[in-house]
């Protein structure tokens, strides 16, 4: 599993330097973005992927690659939403922005290490196609408890959706490399 977690800790690498530049570019805009509009935000994006995946011809020239990072970085900034609130106007400097991406990573790295312990690694013999339709489920499933108020009867909270979320992209791209 020593593996797994190196490879977990390069893949969020490439992930958080995005964020952080964009963090500069942008500052912390999308913290007056509510939790319907990040979750739409990851659905396009997880669409855009099943297309990728489906479709022989793309007329955009940007692969499944930069679309699962997007949705690390959209999952990693729903769940600082869901900790802090949203606000009006943008609040967080770009230290503060890194230090709840890195906590919310930590946790959710954390997850997967004692997930993939339980499961034994099953994630390394799925297929992309399949762990893409694991995030759509999730994100019906997140979109269903946004539509309930946040409110659940026997299911897993919205975090826990979004940390999935995270996990199963981060599988998808350690998958691509070693293609």
């Amino acid at each position: 599993m020593q593996d797994t977690s190196q490879q977990y800790d390069d893949v969020i690498a490439k992930c958080r330097s995005l964020f952080l530049n964009k963090m500069s570019d942008y500052g912390s805009a999308w913290r007056i973005l509510r939790l319907p509009s990040l979750t739409d935000q990851i659905f396009i994006k997880a669409q855009r992927i099943r297309g990728l995946q489906q479709n022989a011809v793309r007329r955009v020239d940007e692969g499944e690659v930069s679309e699962f990072i997007g949705i690390i970085n959209y999952c990693t900034m729903a769940l600082i939403q869901l900790e802090k609130g949203v606000v009006e106007q943008p609040d967080l400097s770009v230290e503060e922005a890194t230090k709840l991406y890195d906590q919310q990573i930590a946790t959710t790295k954390q997850l997967m290490l004692d997930k993939n312990h339980d499961y034994g690694e099953a994630w390394r013999e799925m297929r992309v196609s399949s762990l893409t339709d694991l995030i759509l489920q999730k994100l019906l499933r997140v979109k269903q408890i946004e539509d309930n108020s946040g409110k659940t009867l026997v299911s897993e909270g919205i975090d826990a959706n979004y940390q999935d979320m995270i996990n199963y992209s981060v599988f998808a791209l350690i998958h691509i490399e070693q293609q």
